[in-house]
């Protein structure tokens, strides 16, 4: 939806911003939702400044599997040039592409493939694609042949090693007292979705990385 010209057209620092907002509202309180503090500000700039000055129209699809053959295929069409269109092909994917647990689990185990995630930085889709479903005091083990390192590059890699998954509070703190942290909010965000925020246990397994 409009993320994609206010973000996308946006580059590096709209990009590093959304998710900074993202991350700092709470992962718990941002995920399938469709109205939350950052799509609340897209909204507000959609409307603002898009909505009765350019001809945007909006084209959203909704996949999902079929359920006798598995395939992929199309289940929601939908077209306009506000929120409603948005709003329609929400609902529609929330109940095609979520899966509702009776009771969190208190156990979860993700194998990452070695192929292709080398560094925490990818890996840690593992704790933010789980969460949701990980009871308080439940524990999360990710097993990790292929990590070898934390960031991408050599500067997110050590802004990562020096300050560490540490939780929202503490990383806050962090940023407001060091500039370098300050001037890399992608790396913010990072680090609080890489958190359990305390809720829950993470064990990483590596092949590659040790506590020293």
């Amino acid at each position: 939806f409009n993320k994609n010209l206010f973000v996308g057209v946006g580059g590096v620092e709209a990009i590093n911003l959304s998710h900074f907002i993202g991350a700092v509202h709470g992962m718990e309180a941002m995920m399938g939702r469709a109205d939350n503090p950052l799509r609340q500000i897209l909204n507000y700039a959609s409307e603002k400044y898009l909505q009765n000055k350019l001809p945007l129209w909006y084209i959203l699809t909704v996949m999902g599997r079929n359920d006798e053959s598995g395939a992929l295929e199309m289940k929601g069409f939908y077209i306009g040039n506000d929120i409603e269109c948005y709003n329609l092909a929400c609902d529609l994917s929330l109940k095609v592409n979520f899966t509702m647990l009776d009771e969190p689990l208190k156990k979860v185990v993700v194998y990452l493939d070695p192929d292709e995630f080398h560094s925490t930085w990818l890996g840690n889709k593992a704790i933010y694609r789980t969460r949701m479903a990980i009871a308080d005091g439940g524990s999360l083990i990710v097993l990790a042949p292929g990590v070898k390192q934390f960031g991408e590059d050599d500067r997110i890699d050590a802004l990562i090693r020096k300050y560490g998954y540490k939780g929202t509070p503490s990383t806050m703190k962090s940023m407001e007292e060091n500039e370098d942290l300050k001037e890399n909010l992608s790396a913010v965000a990072h680090l609080i979705h890489g958190s359990s925020e305390g809720r829950f246990n993470i064990k990483y397994c590596p092949q590659y990385l040790t506590r020293e």
